[in-house]
């Protein structure tokens, strides 16, 4: 791409690129972005492992993202005189599969009114329903300047390519607010995420829960293990390709049975491993001998991100364990402030995790179908609003007379909106 012609005055001058893949941009480069005090000035993180060269590049290296996967990169960077100013990890799709932000709904309103809703431009983590940054920006550069200038660019690769719209999916709430203000419509969802209250151990954790969940909690550990498994943590030079071989078989035998799609290859975390294995914890369980289930995470400077999961034996609450309590277990060892869990999952309420809003916006090309898309995301908006505040009186913590009255008056069961329509 060359001169992308930009929102304001301020921005015309900026030069935008669009880049077939991470090796049109080092390692050092990309990472200033990705963890610069200007990007990470709107959250609470310093270091989001997914936005990493490390990771995203593994993504692509591994052939998990490529264009016979539908996932073809055109990331974006715009530049002043030469001077790199931010990035974004961006990706024309032939499809809406691993996005966790569903828009099949919307493809198929547009398409049986005769318009093409593929290819479309995706901004964000491949596979990935984890919170982050979006808008990459370069140390010292100025967002006010920086963060337009991608947008633009977004919009000048969307004419160039001929997709239908943007979708920047999981960012941070800031970026939301500055994309609303760009003019891309906003949407939500809700996730459950374990909050570290300065716990210091699971016993702490579980004493500010009420006395019957606590029960319930201690009982599931104990029937989860009772088989005689064991639960190993391994992180750094500890995994080897003997744990990988055993967790992609877990990941690809409960993939094929439950979501019937498995995104990711072997390769992908041998690459992982060697890329940034500090920042992977695998959770293993073994029973006999001989590993029957897994679920891999990566480590944040404040957060414990649960990705995939997998098992070849079926034993009570061994996924709870795994996934949820083992996970409260590391972070509460480490010092993290939450641990996100992944998508969807209501259970995770009797489990301490509460719920919290998701954030992604949507920019769309045909006036008339953005219309009607900006019409149901109001009402989708009010409806998750709505159901987040009726699961947060769920949760298992202790509650005061004062949570009680808040629960009476929230206790309702929200609809849901209708799909959009032309």
């Amino acid at each position: 791409m060359k001169q992308a012609p930009g929102p304001a005055p301020e921005t015309s001058s900026l030069t935008v690129r669009a880049m077939t893949g991470l090796k049109e941009i080092g390692a050092a480069a990309w990472d200033a972005c990705a963890f610069s005090p200007e990007t990470l000035a709107a959250g609470d993180e310093t270091y989001n492992p997914f936005v990493s060269h490390a990771f995203l590049s593994a993504l692509e290296d591994s052939g998990c993202v490529a264009r016979k996967t539908g996932w073809l990169p055109l990331h974006v960077a715009v530049e002043r005189e030469g001077t790199l100013l931010g990035v974004a990890p961006c990706y024309l799709k032939s499809h809406s599969q691993g996005e966790y932000v569903f828009d099949h709904g919307w493809a198929d309103a547009y398409e049986r009114v005769g318009g093409a809703y593929y290819p479309k431009l995706q901004v964000s983590v491949p596979f990935t329903p984890v919170s982050g940054p979006r808008f990459l920006i370069a140390p010292g550069a100025d967002p006010d300047e920086a963060t337009p200038g991608l947008v633009a660019g977004l919009r000048a690769l969307r004419a160039e390519t001929k997709a239908s719209s943007i979708h920047v999916t999981f960012m941070r709430e800031a970026e939301w607010e500055r994309a609303g203000a760009a003019g891309f419509l906003q949407r939500t969802d809700q996730q459950f995420h374990w909050e570290n209250a300065g716990y210091a151990s699971f016993d702490d954790f579980l004493n500010a829960l009420a006395s019957r969940k606590r029960k319930t909690i201690r009982k599931e550990r104990r029937d989860a293990l009772a088989p005689g498994i064991t639960v190993e943590h391994l992180t750094g030079a500890d995994i080897t390709e003997a744990h990988w071989d055993a967790f992609y078989g877990f990941y690809m035998d409960t993939g094929a049975r439950k979501w019937g799609r498995p995104y990711l290859n072997r390769r992908f975390f041998s690459l992982l491993s060697e890329r940034m294995a500090n920042r992977v914890l695998l959770i293993m369980a073994r029973r006999g001998g001989a590993y029957i289930a897994g679920a891999i995470n990566l480590i944040g400077d404040t957060a414990l991100y649960g990705r995939n999961w997998g098992c070849i034996e079926d034993h009570p609450f061994l996924h709870f364990e795994i996934c949820y309590y083992q996970a409260i277990d590391f972070a509460i060892s480490r010092g993290l402030k939450r641990v996100e869990a992944g998508a969807q999952g209501e259970h995770k309420l009797a489990r301490g995790y509460r719920p919290v809003l998701m954030h992604s916006a949507h920019d769309i090309a045909d006036p008339a179908f953005r219309r009607a898309v900006a019409d149901y995301l109001q009402r989708e908006r009010a409806h998750v609003a709505e159901a987040v505040d009726v699961l947060d009186t769920l949760t298992p913590f202790r509650r005061t007379d004062a949570d009680a009255v808040g629960d009476a008056a929230a206790r309702s069961t929200p609809s849901s909106p209708e799909s959009p329509s032309t």
